[in-house]
C-alpha cells in the first residue's frame, strides 16, 4: 500500500492540469476493470460489470487533483510570480521547492526577504513571493509561459513504522484506496456493476465528481476524501491517525447507506470514528448527492495531518480500513437496492 500511495503521491497535476497524470492512473484501474475511459473534463472512469442484466450501478470516487500555482509573469530578472490553484495556505510557500511544468519541467524554490531583514514579521502575501530557478530571464522565457503550473516538489516517503508524509495526500491516498478495492473485487462473483472515478477540479469547485455522477447515475455513491487529523495545536474535529476510517453522518449523507456502512464495519471488526457534518461537508459527496434527480452518497474520510501543505501525513492504516470497509460492503450487496427507498 505505501508503495502505491508514495507512486500516485509522486504524479504531478494540480487543478485543471490533471491529464499529466490521469492516462497512468487509468492504466493502473485497466488489470482490475472491464473498461477504463477519461471523461470530456477529464476524469477517471474505470467499470468492472458483475454480468448480471439491469445491474445496480455503485460508484466510488476520490478525486485525483493537487493544489498549486500558476505561472502570471515572468520579471526581467528571470523570476516567476504566481497565484494560487486551489486552497494553498500562503504560510507555508516561503522556501518551498516547487516544479514550474513548462516547455520542460524546471526546479525551483520560492524565496521572499529574510526575516531578520523584515519589520513587521508579518507572513508574506503570495504577491510578495516570486520563484527562482538560478536560470537567467531568457532561459526562463524560453522554457516557461505564463499560465503554466505548479506543483510542490516534496515527498518525503515513509515516516515512522506506519505512517506517510508527502504532497497531495489530500487526495491521491483516497484513489490509491479505490484501486486497491478494485483489485481486491477482482476474483469476485459480484451482484453491482462498480464505477470507479479518480475525478477532477474537486479542490476548484468539486467539478469533476459532478459531472462523472451525472453521467454514471448509480444507484448509490461512496464519496472517499480526507479528514483533519489531531495535531499538537489542533484537535477539535479531527481523528487520531491509526483510528480507522471516518464515516460522516449528518443531513446531507443518506441515513439508510450511512447506516450499512456502520453494520459492515461492526460485522467485519473494522474500525471506524464518526464525523458529523451539518452542513457542506466540503467535498465531492457534496455534489454527487444531487446529481440528476439525486443519488444516495455517503462519506468516508481518512485522517490527515498538515492538511494542503507538502508534509501532509496519513497512517496507511486507516487507508487500509477504508479499502477493506468498502470492499465487504460491495461483497454484501445482492442487487436489491430498496432498502435505500
Amino acid at each position: 500500500m505505501k508503495k502505491l500511495i508514495k507512486r500516485l503521491s509522486d504524479m504531478r497535476g494540480i487543478s485543471g492540469f490533471e491529464y499529466r497524470h490521469t492516462s497512468e492512473i487509468a492504466k493502473m484501474f485497466e488489470k482490475y476493470c472491464d473498461e477504463v475511459v477519461i471523461d470530456s473534463l477529464g476524469s477517471v472512469i474505470a467499470v468492472k460489470r458483475c454480468g448480471l442484466e439491469n445491474a445496480p450501478k455503485i460508484m466510488i470516487e476520490a478525486h485525483c487533483d493537487e493544489i498549486g500555482l500558476i505561472i502570471t509573469s515572468i520579471t526581467d530578472d528571470g523570476y516567476l510570480t504566481f497565484a494560487n490553484v486551489g486552497g494553498v495556505d500562503q504560510r507555508t510557500l516561503p522556501m518551498t521547492e516547487v516544479v514550474v511544468h513548462g516547455r520542460r519541467d524546471l526546479w525551483g524554490v520560492i524565496g521572499i526577504r529574510p526575516s531578520h531583514m523584515q519589520n513587521n514579521g508579518k507572513t508574506a502575501a503570495i504577491k510578495e513571493m516570486a520563484i527562482d530557478t538560478g536560470l537567467d530571464a531568457y532561459t526562463v522565457k524560453d522554457i516557461v509561459s505564463i499560465g503554466d503550473s505548479v506543483t510542490i516538489a516534496q515527498s518525503i516517503g515513509a515516516l515512522g513504522n506506519t505512517q506517510f508524509s508527502g504532497k497531495s495526500l489530500d487526495d491521491r491516498a483516497s484513489v490509491a484506496a479505490i484501486i486497491k478495492v478494485m483489485q481486491n473485487l477482482e476474483e469476485c462473483r459480484l451482484h453491482t456493476d462498480i464505477y470507479a472515478v479518480a475525478a477532477v477540479q474537486e479542490e476548484v469547485g468539486c467539478r469533476g465528481g459532478k459531472t462523472a455522477a451525472y453521467a454514471i447515475n448509480p444507484d448509490m455513491a461512496v464519496a472517499i476524501d480526507v479528514c483533519h487529523g489531531i495535531t499538537p495545536d489542533n484537535n477539535e474535529n479531527a481523528f487520531e491517525l491509526g483510528s480507522g476510517t471516518v464515516i460522516s453522518v449528518g443531513p446531507n449523507l443518506h441515513p439508510k447507506l450511512t447506516a450499512a456502512l456502520f453494520n459492515v464495519a461492526e460485522k467485519n471488526n473494522i474500525k471506524v470514528s464518526i464525523d458529523v457534518d451539518g452542513g457542506n461537508t466540503g467535498t465531492d459527496a457534496w455534489e454527487i448527492q444531487v446529481a440528476r434527480d439525486g443519488i444516495p452518497t455517503a462519506l468516508l474520510s481518512i485522517p490527515l495531518k498538515y492538511m494542503h501543505t507538502s508534509v501532509e501525513t496519513l497512517d496507511v492504516y486507516d487507508v487500509e480500513m477504508t479499502v477493506n470497509l468498502i470492499t465487504e460492503f460491495i461483497k454484501e450487496q445482492k442487487g436489491d437496492t430498496q432498502w435505500l427507498s
